[in-house]
């Protein structure tokens, strides 16, 4: 029998409103632009997968643009007509020809496991050795900066039973100042929830030697990413000299950095990223390196919607120890669904479908309604 080849790859824009303005020391989001590709196969099957980024080109090297065009031009046109089952082989050949573009490449390979997975009636999680959990832990990101609106979303969250680990984002003023807004969250809620912080790489070392002592003494359990992500020795020194664990996540790109990093016993922590790893297979390398070097893991987000997200979810559910749990909780921070059926959150974590791939299935309506492209020609077709 024929192998089914890959006939079309499509990928879609979506600008989605947030439910609130989403604070970072690099940008604040009013909206998050989704980017989903579509890949179809002879034999019917589609497969889906997710590249968004946060910020535009605040963040890093990738733009929603700039994903869309090097997908369309550059990467599509290698894989069709060429066998859809040849995972390794076509990410081997993407790899050959196509320099950079991590979230690019996450996204085609995310597509062609999900492809698989429904062709082989599994969930995608069984392409990577199966589970050892059926839920996740759910951080939230508490990001308005404002002390009061953040405690009072972080109660609500509690009594939904919705999440009871919080991260905030800071970084954009003086440390102090900063601190005193975490200080005042941790005091309110106590040992009720565990509080993070996430820094996105704005303190100098100074900054973050005061900052990280004053955040230990306020019952901070986390620091993620205080300085620049290309300053390794700067992340060795400040785990040397500070007491609490250190998170890296911007300076981790990948199974190389992962590899420096843990050479240089430089964090206590990765944030393991399924985009910012170029995929989920350099994902679970960026895993392996971690547990060989005794480092923890924690499941990052890029804000991803439901496709990243439940795709890190697959992944993760099949890491031996995931010590910090995860962020996965992008889908919630949107106004709009996609899903035909929501991601289910329940008791402080994600839950995990057990049906084919993903395990979810996207609501076309919704999608077309959201999609730039066709917003465009609707205001074109209106002049």
């Amino acid at each position: 029998m024929m192998n089914a080849v890959i006939e079309k790859i499509e990928v879609l824009l979506l600008d989605v409103p947030t439910i609130r303005p989403h604070r970072l020391s690099v940008a604040t989001m009013h909206h998050q632009t989704l980017v989903l590709l579509r890949l179809l196969a002879s034999d019917g099957i589609a497969g889906w997968g997710e590249a968004t980024t946060i910020g535009g080109l605040a963040y890093g090297g990738e733009s929603p643009e700039s994903i869309k065009i090097n997908i369309d031009t550059y990467m599509a046109p290698l894989l069709i007509g060429r066998d859809a089952s040849q995972i390794a082989l076509l990410m081997a050949l993407i790899g050959k020809n196509v320099q950079g573009n991590r979230f690019a490449k996450c996204a085609i390979e995310t597509a062609l496991c999900d492809a698989q997975a429904r062709r082989l009636g599994v969930p995608l999680s069984a392409l990577f050795g199966g589970r050892v959990r059926e839920s996740l832990p759910v951080a939230w990101t508490l990001a308005s900066g404002d002390t009061a609106r953040d405690i009072a979303e972080a109660e609500k969250m509690l009594d939904l039973r919705r999440h009871n680990i919080f991260k905030l984002k800071i970084g954009l003023r003086p440390v102090r100042e900063d601190v005193a807004h975490v200080a005042a969250i941790k005091r309110t809620l106590g040992e009720r929830a565990s509080v993070r912080v996430d820094v996105n790489q704005a303190w100098g070392e100074t900054d973050a030697l005061l900052g990280m002592a004053l955040l230990h003494d306020a019952g901070v359990d986390l620091v993620e990413q205080p300085i620049a992500a290309r300053n390794h020795e700067g992340l060795r020194q400040l785990r040397a000299k500070c007491s609490m664990p250190l998170m890296a996540d911007e300076a981790l790109h990948g199974p190389l950095d992962a590899m420096a990093l843990a050479r240089l016993h430089a964090v206590d922590v990765f944030a393991v990223k399924i985009t910012q790893s170029g995929g989920l297979t350099g994902a679970r390398q960026v895993a392996a390196i971690a547990e060989a070097a005794h480092i923890d893991l924690y499941g990052g987000t890029m804000l991803e919607g439901a496709i990243g997200t439940m795709a890190s979810a697959q992944l993760f559910a099949g890491f031996p120890a995931l010590t910090w749990g995860t962020e996965l909780f992008g889908p919630l921070l949107l106004t709009e669904e996609i899903l035909q059926t929501p991601l289910l959150y329940r008791d402080f974590c994600l839950q995990l479908p057990t049906s084919p791939g993903l395990g979810i299935a996207l609501d076309e309506d919704r999608l077309d309604f959201l999609r730039r492209d066709k917003k465009a020609a609707a205001v074109f077709a209106m002049q």
